[in-house]
């Protein structure tokens, strides 16, 4: 069978670098041994084949703390890790979590409750900002997003949606509408779920507005919200990763004049958390920054501790107005297992106060990047907050084009070195190391990265 053509052509580079790309192969002939190779053979053969995943790039046999190690025996700083890996790999207090919940009860049918899941319930209200203390757990950060839409849906009598362009929501069917990646969005999947609008996003660099600052850009972005919020009038959420996880960080202020703009209209404001809550910002969560407090607002990812699948929908107690429907009825929603790893997960993050160390590496790594700009022409941005941070590559400093290429060669050098991190639009090499990194493990990878310029 032929594979489906779509007018619109490849999708442009977005979420991640993608998996057949010249440069890919050359890496894998250099550096993939005869087990890695016999594995991944397997994998394509049965796995379905999509973009950034099969066919994949290596195959790993331990991840720990921060590192991850492929069947050659090649040991790397995993400055990736989708994310889900804030406490490191196997924590040896969450696995003894783990272990000790499975021997005690390792699942609950779903008409019933337990402990765990009460108790981590408990947790996010207690951690949640302002007044959200109202939760539903999912099996993954899709379907979480689904059930926020959901309830906005019912709590407003309403069902369109607002996002912005770029953005990455999940890959369900509702959480593709309100994402804006034609990687998970457009050609053969559609139509998608109605109602879905768009706008475009902040930018501190490549501005859709076409200004020249975070606050020109910020200002604008916020002027169409209010725009479209107007024009349409009947927009039942807001749905916004609170930092863009590209990333681009808001000016102050953005949220705080957003959450007025959705209040005025009756839009119920959604911030997506999944990969930049529970600490990778240098606070619990990136809303706290600007001092706002969503309607709603979805966990996942790093949840269940690089271990186990979990992720939450928190929500204003105003908004428990589904009692006689099934917006999120998951058949492990209150698994004692999962609970009880995003419990620990929680606690880790707590008692060894790892926002706080992301809060303070990642300072000092910003100061590194931006010396690290001043001597390299090919990096035409660098930004971030916390231990979200992006080194933007271009040709041009002057025309901003984009160094796509070159980016995917750094990182595959980076690779050799000891460093693994992706790409995200093709040229800007992202980081997101676990919140256990150290000053000295920070210092490494940009050694590495700074080598691997030099080489280009």
């Amino acid at each position: 069978m032929r594979s489906p053509v779509t007018n619109a052509g490849t999708p442009a580079p977005s979420e991640s670098d993608t998996n057949l790309s010249q440069e890919r192969r050359a890496w894998a002939a250099r550096n993939l041994d005869a087990a890695g190779r016999a594995l991944l053979a397997q994998d394509e053969r049965y796995f379905l084949r999509q973009s950034v995943s099969t066919p994949c790039l290596n195959a790993i046999v331990k991840a720990e703390g921060i590192f991850i190690q492929d069947t050659a025996g090649r040991r790397m700083m995993d400055f990736h890790g989708n994310n889900v890996h804030h406490v490191g790999y196997g924590h040896p207090r969450l696995k003894r979590a783990i272990a000790e919940q499975m021997e005690a009860l390792p699942f609950t049918p779903r008409r019933y409750t337990s402990e765990p899941a009460v108790a981590l319930a408990e947790k996010l209200a207690a951690i949640a900002p302002g007044n959200l203390g109202k939760v539903l757990f999912t099996t993954g950060g899709s379907d979480a997003i689904e059930v926020a839409i959901k309830l906005a849906r019912a709590a407003t009598g309403r069902y369109k949606t607002l996002s912005f362009w770029d953005a990455f929501h999940g890959a369900g069917f509702g959480s593709a509408a309100v994402g804006g990646e034609a990687l998970f969005r457009s050609g053969p999947v559609g139509p998608l779920m109605p109602g879905a609008e768009h706008v475009a996003p902040f930018s501190s660099y490549r501005c859709p507005y076409g200004t020249s600052s975070a606050e020109e850009s910020s200002a604008a972005c916020a002027r169409m919200i209010d725009y479209v919020l107007g024009r349409e009038g009947d927009v039942a959420l807001l749905i916004a990763e609170p930092v863009r996880a590209v990333p681009y960080i808001p000016s102050p202020g953005f949220w705080k004049e957003v959450r007025k703009i959705c209040d005025r209209h009756g839009t119920l404001l959604v911030f997506d958390e999944i990969p930049t809550g529970l600490g990778k910002t240098g606070k619990m969560f990136a809303c706290e920054h600007d001092g706002v407090v969503p309607d709603m607002l979805v966990l996942g990812k790093a949840l269940g501790g690089g271990i186990l699948p979990i992720a939450a929908v928190i929500a204003r107690p105003e908004l428990d107005v589904g009692a006689d429907y099934a917006f999120g009825h998951y058949t492990h929603e209150k698994n004692p297992v999962t609970a009880r790893a995003a419990l620990t997960t929680i606690q880790i993050i707590e008692d060894e106060g790892l926002p706080a160390n992301a809060a303070n590496v990642g300072v000092v790594a910003l100061a590194r990047l931006r010396d690290i700009m001043a001597k390299r022409a090919i990096v035409g941005d660098v930004r971030g907050v916390g231990l979200l941070l992006g080194i933007e590559l271009v040709s041009d400093r002057a025309a901003k084009t984009p160094a796509n290429a070159e980016a995917e060669k750094v990182m595959y050098l980076a690779m050799e070195k000891g460093l693994s991190f992706k790409t995200t639009f093709g040229n800007v090499l992202t980081l997101t190391p676990p919140l256990t990194v150290t000053q000295a493990q920070m210092d490494r990878a940009l050694d590495i990265i700074d080598e691997c310029l030099a080489l280009i």
